[in-house]
């Protein structure tokens, strides 16, 4: 395999041969670089990172219930520094390349393994969704992305950021392969069946531009009627309030002491996240908590009675170089995170459908399941697009 895209980092010659025989054997699997593999070094998108963690002494098991399923490690992708960014830019091992807009974000945290399914090199990439780092680069890159139910599947070898919030995901360019891969991730689990209804909903599709909601709304018309949505019922800056509040005080809690020991040397915006970290308190976590509980009461409610459709990213990806202003580039990624934080308040299921796009440039329609109907939310989303792609 020749990585002409800057997806993989580390050891080129890493490689765990799937079992001979599974649903999965015969395809080759990418693993962001925040996922133990026995006998590697976990480095994190950080090389001091790197240098100061020995190599693994077990593999991670999500890694391993896709080696056993059949599925053989073929590297480790780039990931933004402890995943905490939503871009896909990393200061130390470069952008990997969006090859659905070569001038443009691929997305992050999980950007290494979307550009690599975008570019062809494997067949399913592991990545991880705190916020939005599966459905933000699957949308960006114009691919299928699912991000699972949270605690549905182990998270033990993986370097965490927010663990309320941390979850394994996947990539890949075929849907059908994404729900045979997503039913070996997740064993036997007893699985919930989503409702057949998807609406969209109205505080997502009202939040981001006219072209944005007229390009995700075409993408499922005619079975979703975007005149037929529900509301959450809260503003969405509060719902993000109460995420963020409570992710940047665990990622805090998770590394504030080895980044005061080391100095790492993070870009800008990865470092004044951590610092935002670590000036929150825990009488701010306790009032975060209340909305949390709020909206996550009222998500589940929702997703009751039907699945529930919203934009996956508050427009195309940005050029490279958009990062340069670092006020537009904040607005850009709190646009995205309103949107993305009420099913990680949830704890739900998502998956990105792709196929939509502005100008040219992808956008991703991100479905949102009742918890635990990951499997048969994926099946659904193989049927839509399948359906809107015969239209």
């Amino acid at each position: 395999m020749v990585d002409h895209v800057g997806a993989f980092v580390g050891d080129p010659d890493l490689m765990v041969p799937g079992a001979p025989s599974g649903p999965l054997s015969g395809t080759t699997l990418g693993v962001k670089d925040l996922f133990d593999i026995e006998g590697a070094v976990t480095g994190a998108g950080n090389p001091t990172w790197a240098a100061t963690h020995p190599p693994a002494t077990s593999t991670a098991p999500a890694v391993r219930r896709l080696v056993d399923a059949g599925a053989s490690v073929v590297g480790k992708t780039v990931t933004d520094e402890l995943a905490f960014s939503l871009s896909g830019t990393n200061v130390h091992h470069g952008t990997p390349t969006n090859v659905a807009a070569p001038d443009r974000i691929p997305g992050g945290s999980s950007a290494g393994s979307a550009s690599a399914i975008a570019a062809g090199l494997v067949d399913l990439a592991l990545g991880t969704d705190t916020a939005g780092s599966i459905r933000v680069p699957a949308s960006y890159c114009g691919i299928a992305g699912w991000r699972s139910t949270h605690g549905s599947i182990p998270m033990d070898g993986v370097v965490p950021l927010a663990p309320s919030y941390d979850t394994v995901g996947l990539f890949a360019r075929d849907l059908s392969l994404l729900a045979i891969a997503a039913s070996a991730l997740l064993g036997e689990r007893d699985a919930t069946a989503p409702p057949t209804s998807v609406r969209w909903l109205a505080e997502c599709v009202g939040d981001v531009e006219p072209a944005v909601a007229d390009a995700v709304a075409r993408r499922l018309s005619p079975w979703v009627d975007p005149a037929d949505a529900v509301d959450l019922g809260i503003g969405l800056d509060v719902a993000l309030g109460a995420q963020r509040t409570r992710q940047t005080w665990e990622a805090w809690q998770a590394h504030g002491r080895w980044i005061d020991e080391h100095d790492p040397g993070f870009g800008p915006g990865v470092a004044a996240r951590f610092r935002a970290g670590s000036e929150v308190v825990e009488d701010d976590v306790e009032r975060a908590d209340v909305v949390a509980a709020e909206v996550r009461r009222r998500m589940r409610d929702l997703l009751g009675t039907s699945v529930l459709a919203v934009p996956a990213a508050a427009g195309p990806p940005p050029p490279i170089d958009a990062g340069a202003d670092r006020t537009l580039h904040e607005q850009r990624r709190a646009s995205t995170l309103r949107l993305t934080c009420t099913a990680g308040l949830a704890g739900a299921p998502v998956v990105v459908i792709p196929g939509a796009s502005i100008d040219g440039l992808p956008v991703g329609v991100a479905l949102i399941g009742p918890p635990g109907s990951d499997v048969g939310l994926i099946e659904l989303a193989a049927d839509l697009y399948a359906e809107s792609e015969v239209r």
